[in-house]
């Protein structure tokens, strides 16, 4: 499982363009440089995502912000489409990064895989936060099964 102190794996994900198609970054060029929040989740639009995760670092951008973090960014196991509807359904949309793990690469890389198959889910990313400064991992809060208290914005803005 990556740590504290470890580089930010480098790994290939998408993001949607300004013509709302999909675009090829590395996670390095997304994340490596500056302070970076980074949160996963197991899927877009899921209830605990969708109702407690992702509203809490849009209502919170501006104080992260204001706390010197350059980049918000959220990733999970989906398509870029999903992550961009995903963003403009909760008003993430110009905040927070939304990046496309499509195939779980970077959650494999991060060794963050959470085995979703039992709920139909396949594999997915575990839920969890990192504060990354300049591409190295300053701060890992993973998540219990079935938990969402150390990973949220409110438990992050503490670490910041």
């Amino acid at each position: 499982m990556a740590k504290v102190g470890d580089r930010i794996p480098d790994v290939e994900v998408r993001v949607l363009d300004a013509e709302g198609n999909p675009e090829a970054v590395t996670t390095t060029s997304v994340l490596g440089s500056g302070k970076v929040v980074l949160f996963a989740v197991p899927g877009a639009f899921t209830p605990g995502c969708s109702k407690v995760h992702l509203p809490g670092y849009v209502q919170n951008f501006d104080e992260l912000k204001a706390k010197g973090i350059d980049t918000v960014a959220c990733v999970a196991v989906n398509d870029a489409w999903t992550m961009g509807a995903w963003a403009d359904a909760q008003g993430a949309t110009g905040k927070i990064v939304m990046l496309a793990d499509g195939n779980g690469a970077f959650a494999e890389a991060m060794d963050l895989v959470m085995d979703g198959t039992g709920f139909g889910l396949g594999k997915r990313s575990q839920r969890y936060a990192a504060v990354i400064e300049d591409g190295v991992i300053t701060a890992l809060e993973v998540e219990a099964p079935g938990k969402m208290e150390v990973s949220t914005c409110e438990a992050v803005i503490g670490k910041v």
